[in-house]
């Protein structure tokens, strides 16, 4: 069985110009990183941007959402087969603010990766618990939870598959959970796919929440931590290298 790749992605969130992108996607296409994958997940009007910045490198193009419908009247939404036109080739499913702002259930989270997966995309499905959650002792159960409507896609195309855990509460807080505290829920989120299908073994589980140039290298050092979803630092050129290079 294969072990799970390492990767990190950049989330750029709501941020960007065309100005500042040029200057960024340029520094991070030059970074040779071969032992990890490396994905940057842009608004959508930049994915033509990334499209052309990134063509012939190794740095993989990224969405930060996708619509569950292949088409269709649904007014602003973006399908897979759309991204798919773009070059993009990951994509964020279930991110927090998604499901915080936008009211996202964790089974249209799972119809959005299904619809990713069906288009040839990677899904990025994002998992993790409030502080109020954690307090309570419902960090495991709430993740649990939330991975429960993928069950079908970690049994059937696990190795195409990617879970992020990313405590709401670390992120863009300056807060990050211990290396002890993220190792402990990653290792449950890994026993919780191998009960769903041994093969789910591969499937790469990234830290999200905080992770700077700082603290990159001893949280990539946990057993089950495959590497990050980099908010805030992948929109600084030299903070996100770093970090790549903490991975590999």
């Amino acid at each position: 069985m294969s072990k799970p790749e390492r990767w990190v992605i950049g989330n750029w969130k709501m941020n960007g110009s065309l100005a500042s992108n040029a200057a960024l996607l340029e520094a991070v296409r030059a970074q040779p990183a071969p032992a990890v994958k490396v994905a940057v997940c842009a608004p959508f009007p930049y994915l033509h941007q990334l499209q052309q910045a990134l063509s012939g490198s190794d740095v993989q193009s990224g969405a930060q959402d996708v619509c569950e419908q292949g088409a269709g009247a649904y007014t602003g939404q973006v399908s897979a087969a759309m991204l798919r036109e773009f070059g993009t080739s990951v994509v964020l499913v279930g991110h927090s603010e998604r499901r915080q702002f936008n009211a996202e259930s964790s089974e249209l989270v799972a119809a959005k990766a299904a619809a990713a997966l069906a288009a040839g995309l990677t899904p990025i499905i994002c998992v993790g618990e409030t502080l109020a959650q954690r307090q309570a002792g419902l960090a495991e159960a709430t993740v649990a939870a939330q991975l429960a409507p993928c069950a079908s896609l970690f049994a059937a195309a696990s190795a195409n598959v990617v879970v992020a855990y990313e405590p709401v509460w670390a992120i863009g807080t300056g807060i990050t959970a211990t290396p002890v505290e993220a190792q402990a829920m990653h290792a449950f989120i890994r026993a919780q796919l191998i009960l769903i299908s041994p093969s789910a073994a591969s499937v790469s589980v990234l830290y999200g929440g905080s992770v700077k140039a700082s603290n990159a290298k001893e949280l990539f050092s946990q057993p089950d931590i495959d590497g990050g979803l980099i908010g805030g630092a992948s929109l600084v050129a030299a903070d996100f290298l770093s970090i790549v290079s903490a991975a590999a």
